[in-house]
């Protein structure tokens, strides 16, 4: 008797030529006689064999699990399909096996992938279908399990939305699983009736799903992400093999050393080809330093888990220290559009192009698409007038340090602008802010997110009169930024994430009961913008959190400006310069990196 399980886990080469188009050295197309494949083609892991499909389904024994995008739904209809054509198969479900989870890239162990193999060799499961896939995030995390049984040798099919189909098969294929197979369900989980969703489960998924486990894998199942250089629209520079060179002289790395893999495709990238990319992004080479911090910090799971959303997390990165001084970087008005901020920021971009292997419709989901990321550089010279340490002193390093730290926002552009100099009032409408720009509209999703604070230095120092260092301003916030606890269950009961409750035996009064014992529910004096309820006392749960919040000092310095910026987490590193650094600085009419350290130590 075998087993089924049905498983959801919520060159571009140195020395290109000229572009003979334009003449300029600055060229969108292959060079002559280059394929594209030819001018970019980091590695990729290798692929593993896979076992055959199941001959039949019959006196099988199958298990189905699952949790997310109306699989309280699907999969129960799954398994009656499966009991009803094969009567002797024996069924499990979610909670009798569990789910893998994101499958680990190399050098992580993850207990929840081990024990889930246990449990696929203790029941002897030779099959595993995974779903549903229906956001950016939830796809790779559910493809987990068909990656993990893939490994052992077990057959698996995926189930996943028309355009989550290809992400479902990329994540596959970095794990080195490169036939992964994928049962379409017709349309958005969530914006079908229940009746919808078990016709499409009887009359699409089902036949998929058996079609799926019992026919041999062939040719056309092979999924081949794209190894070419992908531009970003924009016009690219011509990585000669002299500008290369130069970029090289900037680092102490060699520069056929490794810095990959890089997720999310988990392509090794060398030293040589950041420089080359810094090139071709018209990066100037003095950048290096900066460039190689951007590709080592691409591998931190804190900045890159929300990248491939459906929500449309956009990329970005801040710099603190003397280099960033030294560089030229601009912390004012206007700052992110500024040349030098801008052209960092165009290589963040790239590097997730071309060094991640991030794709449109591929495993980048945005339903509207994705922002050009950019650059901010703290004023740390405003934050210490304020008496506030800048972000990276916070940290542990040294001011003389020079950092850069790379995050992720959902939300752009839409400042607070305090109109007044009392800190209390400040800080009250900063937490208001705070509690409106949340992970997704209405506050549906993450209760607590992570949130980067900037704030124009005299807004910082109004603050500073009363909250003498951010972190006393993080304390003061997390404990007003509350959110009355019935808004926060309409808007996770009717714009969930994930499934629909509607037409369930489940009324909003009974998920308000349960947010309010999951999420910690307390009776708080009324906020200052709600003092039209007439309240003295408002049921309500926390907005924030200590340790998710970033404060910058930075912007506009004749602005009273504050801008929220919800978002995924933070991942910081130390900028590792050459040895020769201020002998190539000076030659370039810098000066010294010592002239740009600040002379007023931390308070």
């Amino acid at each position: 008797m075998k087993t089924i399980l049905l498983a959801t886990v919520f060159v571009f080469a140195a020395g290109a030529a000229t572009c003979a188009e334009c003449d300029d050295g600055v060229c969108l197309l292959p060079q002559d006689g280059d394929s594209a494949a030819a001018v970019f083609a980091p590695s990729l892991a290798a692929t593993v064999d896979q076992a055959p499909r199941l001959d039949t389904l019959a006196g099988k024994t199958i298990a189905v699990v699952g949790g997310s995008f109306m699989a309280s739904v699907t999969h129960p209809e799954i398994k009656r399909l499966i009991l009803e054509e094969f009567p002797d198969a024996r069924v499990l479900v979610l909670g009798e096996i569990g789910s893998a989870g994101p499958y680990p890239r190399p050098g992580v162990v993850r207990r929840q992938k081990d024990e889930f193999q246990a449990r696929l060799r203790e029941e002897k499961v030779d099959a595993v279908i995974s779903g549903n896939g229906g956001c950016g995030l939830c796809t790779p995390k559910e493809a987990g399990s068909c990656i993990a049984a893939e490994m052992m040798g077990i057959p698996s099919v995926m189930i996943a939305g028309p355009g989550f189909a290809k992400q479902a098969k990329s994540a596959a294929r970095a794990a080195g699983i490169g036939k992964l197979r994928v049962a379409v369900y017709p349309g958005a989980f969530s914006a079908h009736e229940r009746e919808t969703l078990l016709d499409n489960t009887r009359n699409v998924l089902w036949p998929q799903i058996k079609e799926a486990l019992t026919s041999a894998l062939t040719d056309d199942d092979v999924f081949v992400p794209e190894e070419a250089f992908v531009s970003d629209g924009l016009p690219l520079v011509s990585a000669s093999e002299e500008l290369v060179e130069e970029f090289l002289l900037f680092t102490d790395m060699d520069p056929d050393s490794d810095l990959g893999p890089i997720p999310p495709q988990m392509r090794s990238v060398t030293v040589r080809q950041v420089a080359e990319l810094g090139a071709m992004a018209g990066c100037p080479a003095e950048f290096m330093p900066l460039l190689v911090a951007v590709t080592e910090l691409m591998k931190s799971g804190d900045f890159r888990r929300t990248l491939a959303s459906t929500h449309a997390w956009t990329p970005y990165c801040w710099l603190n220290g003397p280099v960033a001084r030294q560089l030229g970087f601009d912390c004012a008005q206007g700052e992110i559009s500024e040349p030098k901020n801008a052209l960092l920021g165009r290589f963040v971009n790239l590097a997730m192009l071309n060094f991640g292997g991030y794709r449109v419709k591929e495993n980048r989901m945005g339903t509207f698409g994705y922002l050009m990321p950019w650059t901010l550089a703290e004023d740390d010279a405003a934050a210490y007038a304020a008496g506030w340490e800048p972000y990276h002193v916070q940290c542990g390093y040294s001011p003389d340090d020079s950092t850069l730290s790379v995050a992720s926002a959902i939300n752009w552009g839409n400042n607070l602008v305090p109109s007044s100099t009392d800190a209390e009032k400040i800080k009250d409408m900063i937490a208001w802010d705070a509690v409106e720009k949340q992970q997704m509209a209405v506050g549906s999703g993450m209760p607590c997110t992570y949130r980067t604070f900037l704030i124009t230095p005299e807004v910082a120092r109004n603050l500073a009169k009363r909250y003498r260092s951010k972190e006393e301003l993080e304390s003061a916030l997390v404990e007003a930024a509350m959110y009355p606890l019935g808004e926060r269950a309409f808007a996770n009961y009717w714009g969930n994430p994930g499934s629909s409750f509607e037409g369930r035996d489940y009324p909003l009064r009974m998920h308000e009961r349960k947010i309010a014992r999951i999420e910690g529910a307390r009776k708080v004096p009324r906020q200052p913008w709600l003092a039209w309820t007439g309240l003295d006392e408002i049921e309500s749960v926390p907005a924030m959190q200590t340790g998710k919040n970033v404060f910058l000092v930075t912007g506009d310095p004749s602005r009273n400006k504050e801008l929220c910026l919800p978002g995924g987490g933070f991942a910081t590193k130390k900028i590792e310069l050459p040895r020769a650094w201020n002998e190539l600085m000076e030659s370039r009419g810098y000066g010294s990196l010592e002239s740009h350290f600040l002379k007023r130590a931390a308070p």
